[in-house]
């Protein structure tokens, strides 16, 4: 039986690591967690969530609705994982993360071909390996991958957002609903604070000269040793604080935009919003949406309570910040997701440059079934650039290194339509329709029955 090895347990791994024994390999997981911690991670299951509880919308006519539809296709086990344990959260597919997470550890372990082995992997073995150690790789490994790699590696700094518990907000100003009503609950998904425009400035000034985590030593930039300023952030996860620079507007609207929501109190769109979303299965725990932050623990006691409705709000979970490792993919990677020095290793997940809970699950399927196919002696996929997956593998080995950063599933990816299509949403569906087209078209042609892995 062909052997494969699999670095990291999170959503690439554990995906990978599934698609391969499916196919027949025998698959050896090695996952350091919990006996080396990360600093970011707070349990020892495999796929625990980190940031948001939240995989993207479930809209087919929105990027991840579609990257969603293509391994839904593919038999995606992570996917399948998500679904059993959604929580309410209007369009999206949000989870409760500790359900989750243990409900992939127990699909991985009873695995007949899955092996999992606790131990840090400090050098690159031999033969199939698929690193997907993800963004907060080991120290050790790293540098492996760098001399392998003869690159210097990249980071981005990331953060995550607060999680509150329901009981401490005061329902008498905050009010239950989804943005013009869509949702699965008849109140609402979300929990909504209103601002005025008086508090919102008010909020935003304390926000602006509130104290951060200073970076350690080991975040300083590697190559000039100067500590990371805006430029090192990623954009998809901006801590608040740096969002709040940009302009007196910038957070009403980005993560605090008020539209398709009525104050119950005054039936008006308030000012401004903080929205929170339910967290686990038992809806006590709520995060606070787009409010990712690097401010001290007293900071973000004290600005946070300044929002009204969270005047006496118990965080269960402060946000914080760290610094994600991700390779020179565009000089490493083949779409195959196969470095150019060595047809038998490859990357999958957030360490590639793809970002997004589901970019990382959709690069570890992929992965995990080239890896089988190369076991068996058949040519890996390179999927259609027409599809979003095949985009996102094309994007990552093909980008400029110049201003290469860690990117989300977006239309903007994909390559542009062969007729013209106005309007935003309708050019949506029609690369939807071509996407999935174009990849029934691809099974077809490879004698693939789908799903693959059922």
């Amino acid at each position: 039986m062909k052997q494969i090895t699999v670095i990291g347990g999170g959503l690439a791994g554990s995906e990978a690591a599934w698609q391969a024994a499916e196919l027949g390999c025998e698959v050896f997981l090695y996952e350091m967690r919990p006996e080396i911690p990360t600093g970011a991670h707070v349990t020892g299951f495999l796929a625990e969530l980190v940031c948001s509880n939240s995989l993207g919308s479930n809209l087919v006519d929105r990027a991840s609705g579609l990257l969603k539809e293509e391994i839904r296709q593919f038999g995606s086990l992570l996917l399948r994982c998500a679904e059993a344990t959604a929580l309410p959260a209007g369009g999206a597919l949000a989870v409760d993360r500790e359900a989750f997470a243990r409900f992939v550890t127990e699909r991985i372990t009873s695995h007949p071909r899955i092996h999992l082995i606790r131990q840090e992997v400090t050098t690159i073995p031999e033969g199939i390996v698929i690193i997907a150690s993800g963004p907060l790789t080991s120290p050790a490994l790293a540098d492996a991958i760098q001399s392998l790699s003869g690159e210097n590696r990249l980071y981005f700094y990331d953060a995550i957002a607060p999680i509150i518990h329901v009981d401490s907000i005061d329902f008498s100003i905050a009010f239950k609903a989804s943005r013009y009503g869509i949702g699965e609950e008849d109140e609402g998904d979300y929990i909504n604070c209103p601002l005025t425009r008086d508090e919102y400035f008010a909020f935003l000034d304390a926000l602006r000269a509130a104290q951060r985590i200073p970076l350690r030593e080991f975040e300083k930039d590697i190559e000039t040793g100067v500590r990371a300023g805006m430029d090192r952030f990623f954009e998809g996860c901006l801590p608040v604080e740096i969002l709040a620079q940009r302009g007196d507007l910038a957070l009403a609207y980005g993560p605090m935009r008020p539209v398709g929501l009525k104050d119950p109190r005054t039936g008006k769109r308030p000012f401004a919003v903080v929205q929170l979303r339910q967290d686990n299965l038992t809806a006590t725990l709520y995060n606070m949406v787009g409010f990712q932050t690097n401010l001290t623990f007293p900071e973000q006691k004290r600005v946070f309570r300044m929002i009204p409705g969270l005047q006496n709000a118990e965080f269960v979970r402060y946000g914080q910040m760290h610094r994600n490792t991700f390779i020179a993919s565009p000089l490493l990677l083949h779409p195959t997701l196969q470095t150019r020095q060595r047809e038998t290793l490859f990357f999958a997940g957030q360490i590639t440059g793809v970002e997004g809970y589901m970019g990382n699950i959709a690069t570890g399927l992929l992965a995990g079934i080239n890896a089988a196919r190369l076991a068996e002696g058949q040519p890996p996929f390179t999927l259609p650039r027409t599809t979003m997956l095949g985009a996102l593998c094309h994007y990552v080995t093909h980008a400029s290194m110049k201003d290469f950063q860690p990117m989300k599933a977006n239309f903007g990816i994909l390559p542009e339509l062969s007729e013209s299509v106005k309007g935003k949403r309708a050019r949506a569906q029609a690369h939807v329709e071509r996407s999935l087209r174009d990849l029934g078209i691809f099974f077809e042609e490879c004698g693939v029955k789908t799903p693959i892995n059922p």
